[in-house]
């Protein structure tokens, strides 16, 4: 591991981009910064490979990498860039947040440009200091983001609990929508009741025509997945309209 930087550099990781775009506008609405391997690895299996005493400076590591990236690759607009992070990983957020926010300085990159995903496929060991961590990160002007919503291990209980400004529906509920009465009845659930909660939805690993036109048809504006664009290794791939 590089002491400088966390960066455990037995995971060959490289930072790799793709779009959260709005079907409507047809314009990018976010890109979110992924961990890969060199081999395509995700990101699971390369965490596998930092050690736990490793992973607070690997997150640090990522999130200041994806900025430079952004700061370096973003058109000047309101394009934000996504980043996930581990809550478990997170001591205190605002002193865990200056690395972040020096990065973005150096960088120019705007912190009310920056959305932090938290996914629920992490157990959180304590709800409470995840509420910390967003009522912190809300306070610094960063949008957070629910990943996997539907999966994992709190489902309601944590949208209750933390109310982020974003949830992405995870792409399990996704996958085969046009052809499942009941994923459809599922998302047309989550929509209405992310509008009740002034929450935005994305609806994450589309990727057929049919499952995108079923998504728009419930309610859903901003999507993500193989079929507008794959992720580009340090660079922003152009969505397939």
């Amino acid at each position: 591991m590089d002491a400088r930087t966390g960066w455990d550099s037995r995971s060959n990781s490289r930072w790799h981009s793709q779009p959260i775009v709005d079907v409507r506008t047809r314009r990018v609405w976010a890109y979110e910064a992924l961990v890969r391997g060199t081999a395509g690895e995700g990101a699971a299996t390369i965490l596998e490979m930092v050690e736990s005493n490793a992973v607070y400076g690997f997150d640090q590591a990522c999130r200041v990498k994806a900025v430079e990236l952004a700061g370096k690759l973003f058109p000047a607009d309101d394009i934000k860039l996504s980043i996930n992070f581990m809550p478990n990983a997170v001591y205190q957020p605002d002193a865990c947040i200056r690395a972040t926010l020096n990065a973005a300085r150096r960088a120019n990159f705007r912190q009310d440009r920056l959305m932090f995903e938290f996914t629920e496929t992490e157990k959180m060991r304590d709800t409470a200091h995840v509420r910390n961590i967003v009522g912190a990160y809300r306070r610094r002007g960063f949008t957070t983001a629910i990943d996997d919503f539907g999966a994992g291990y709190a489902g309601l209980g944590l949208l209750a609990e933390l109310q982020p400004d974003v949830i992405k529906i995870d792409m399990a509920i996704i996958r085969n929508i046009d052809t499942s009465a009941a994923k459809r009845s599922i998302v047309a659930a989550i929509v209405k009741m992310a509008a009740d909660l002034d929450i935005t939805v994305v609806g994450e690993g589309v990727e057929t025509r049919d499952e995108l036109a079923t998504i728009i048809s419930l309610g859903i504006r901003l999507c993500q997945g193989y079929l507008l664009a794959r992720p580009s290794l340090e660079a922003l791939p152009v969505p397939c309209w």
